[in-house]
């Protein structure tokens, strides 16, 4: 560990405290499950923040991490938590990334988002285990402002995103409502996906998305 390193978690420590004593029992709270970066805003604590029955030290991560081309001693996360965020084990926020969360979201165990992605969770979002995005990524449900027809009913309603386990979400992609990854996917750089896909151990990429490659497997 560097000294830069040590000097952050030390800053970090009043932020730390303040999310854990806010979220759970003090007995859990105590064990500090999720460490924050003192470079996270953490706008709106509300909602409810969900572990699994197993509990360790810094089992959670956010604001941390050091992604090179990008200044992480500039870069600031943020938390703005309304709803539920459940977490299945253990998962890395990464610094600049930002959690907008009304609905339910849910992050597998293993999850990791590299840095400067942002999650915006109206309905639902659920990701499955060993998930890894990297950066400048979007994932959002919904879109913000209701739309209505002549009869005045609303038109373009909220709609969850499911993302499988072992999914490898490349840079740039943007994930819309009725967005669904399959298991063992891989999701090329730059893709806008607002579908469903079905298959495993492929490459889906490309605007409009299709199926690039097929019989694929890819590692951390």
């Amino acid at each position: 560990m560097t000294a830069f390193d040590f000097f952050n978690i030390i800053r970090s420590i009043p932020k730390t405290l303040r999310f854990n004593l806010h979220y759970f029992p003090l007995k859990t709270a105590l064990k500090l499950p999720v460490v924050v970066s003192h470079r996270t805003y953490l706008r709106e604590l509300h909602g409810k923040v969900e572990l699994p029955e197993k509990v360790e030290r810094a089992m959670i991560k956010i604001g941390f991490g050091d992604v090179g081309h990008y200044d992480r001693k500039r870069s600031r996360s943020i938390w703005q938590v309304s709803g539920t965020v459940t977490f299945g084990g253990k998962a890395s926020i990464g610094h600049g990334s930002k959690l907008s969360v009304r609905g339910n979201l849910c992050l597998g165990d293993g999850f990791n988002m590299t840095a400067e992605s942002t999650i915006v969770c109206a309905k639902e979002i659920r990701f499955g285990r060993d998930c890894l995005l990297s950066w400048d990524i979007l994932v959002m449900d919904t879109d913000e402002h209701p739309l209505y027809n002549k009869e005045n009913e609303r038109i373009n309603p909220d709609k969850a995103i499911l993302v499988g386990d072992h999914v490898w979400i490349g840079c740039k992609c943007v994930l819309l409502k009725g967005a669904e990854v399959p298991d063992n996917t891989v999701v090329a750089a730059g893709t806008l996906l607002t579908s469903s896909f079905t298959g495993e151990h492929q490459v889906i990429g490309g605007n409009p998305p299709t199926v690039l490659k097929q019989d694929i497997r890819w590692e951390h």
